[in-house]
């Protein structure tokens, strides 16, 4: 079982840093002059996005759709909040590293309160009283603290990116304390879990898109690549956290 879960460990990240290499691969590959300044890979981009668009119209979203119309409400609320939970424990990290003071120590009272007083996560008391929640990635610290943003770039199965995001992500990934559970059976599940969870609340959306996009490529690249900009220009120029996570 230590040998499972070493070389399951290190097939993770791994990947994770493969997509790292390829996409500092690609951000010294020449591009064409029609191509986009913020997106000189997208060819590769469109590719691996019909990959992903596949992979979710077999799977992920008729999986999703299943859980929303057999799982209760009441069920699916105490699995976002325990995700959220966990969410929590990674932005007060992040709000520590970006010197934000009260957002790290919200984001602390959060997580302490919801998993001694919320039956692990599952009940969100800490809204009940008060208590905001920020949400930050290292993306976001990366960016807070100067570094470009990069080429945009499309991760297998993760979607839109960037090259300082997806270097965020892989370290990120490190500090999930799903991650860092020892039960295998039980962290494999609770990371399909996540997955399902996360493209369920994403269904509505979807649709909205896939009805109004003429381009769906573009249209999500363009607000990905705007949303984050935005949220780094507030970081960097108000001083202020990214509330519920906009």
């Amino acid at each position: 079982m230590k040998n499972h879960n070493r070389f399951s460990r290190l097939g993770r990240v791994g990947l994770q840093g493969a997509a790292v290499v390829l996409a500092l691969f690609l951000a010294g590959c020449a591009t064409g002059p029609d191509a986009n300044p913020r997106d000189p890979f997208e060819p590769f981009n469109r590719e691996v996005s019909g990959v992903n668009d596949a992979v979710d119209r077999a799977v992920l979203k008729p999986v999703a759709t299943a859980y929303t119309t057999v799982t209760p409400d009441l069920v699916r609320t105490g699995v976002s909040n325990f995700f959220r939970n966990v969410g929590d424990a990674w932005s007060f990290v992040n709000a520590t590293l970006q010197l934000r003071p009260k957002e790290a120590s919200e984001n602390a009272l959060r997580f302490g309160v919801n998993t001694v007083f919320g039956l692990g996560g599952l009940l969100d008391i800490a809204s009940e009283i008060g208590l905001e929640r920020t949400t930050l990635d290292f993306g976001q610290t990366l960016g807070r603290w100067g570094v470009p943003p990069g080429p945009y770039l499309v991760l297998p199965l993760f979607g839109p990116s960037s090259v300082r995001d997806a270097a965020g992500f892989t370290i990120e990934s490190r500090g999930d304390l799903v991650q860092g559970l020892s039960d295998v059976p039980l962290r494999n599940s609770l990371y399909a879990l996540r997955a399902v969870e996360t493209r369920a609340n994403l269904l509505r959306a979807t649709s909205i898109l896939e009805g109004a996009a003429l381009d769906k490529y573009t249209f999500t690249r363009d607000i990905y690549l705007n949303r984050r900009e935005s949220q780094i220009e507030d970081l960097k120029d108000k001083g202020v956290g990214l509330k519920n996570g906009y």
